[in-house]
């Protein structure tokens, strides 16, 4: 099977002072994804946007609903969120567990952000083994979180361009 993976450059990111975003992470496989989340926050900040609020929740599997539970709760507040990011892993087993949770997250964070109207950026990745995660947390352009941070700064700005009056 073939696979590529794409170096981005970070350099080039949209900047989006003000942008208020959230990063949800889950608990397994905490140093692998904190890693990610540290260079998603670096990023972010490097962007002009506000030092993002992080919070750990139990597992992959909660993040579609305290995702939603941000959202609802900014909108109450007058301040809502221009993107929220998701970060987990789910690791493949010996039984079809894998699937439904992967499935549950995915379905999860489609509803939730199309019923609320605001940007989930799913960092949830689907790994056979620890050495697949590692790879994807090291200190390089391939690190999840460079993808992560571009993404949102991106649809951010695009979002600004193209809904503001």
């Amino acid at each position: 099977m073939f696979c590529m993976q794409v170096e981005l450059n970070p350099s080039v990111m949209p900047k989006i002072p003000g942008a208020k975003v959230a990063i949800l992470q889950a608990k397994w496989y905490r140093e692998p994804l904190d890693r990610m989340v540290q260079k998603t926050v670096e990023l972010l900040v490097a962007a002009d946007c506000p030092k993002p609020e992080v919070h750990i929740l139990p597992g992959s599997l909660e993040l579609p609903l305290a995702a939603q539970t941000l959202m609802r709760k900014g909108v109450k507040d007058g301040k809502p969120y221009d993107a929220i990011i998701c970060f987990g892993a789910i690791m493949k087993g010996e039984t079809y567990h894998f699937d439904m949770i992967m499935n549950m997250c995915v379905e999860g964070f489609t509803k939730v952000m199309h019923e609320e109207n605001t940007p989930i950026i799913m960092e949830v990745i689907p790994i056979a083994n620890m050495d697949q995660l590692e790879a994807r947390s090291q200190d390089n352009a391939f690190n999840k979180g460079v993808e992560a941070a571009i993404a949102t700064a991106e649809l951010i700005d695009w979002r600004r361009r193209n809904l503001s009056p």
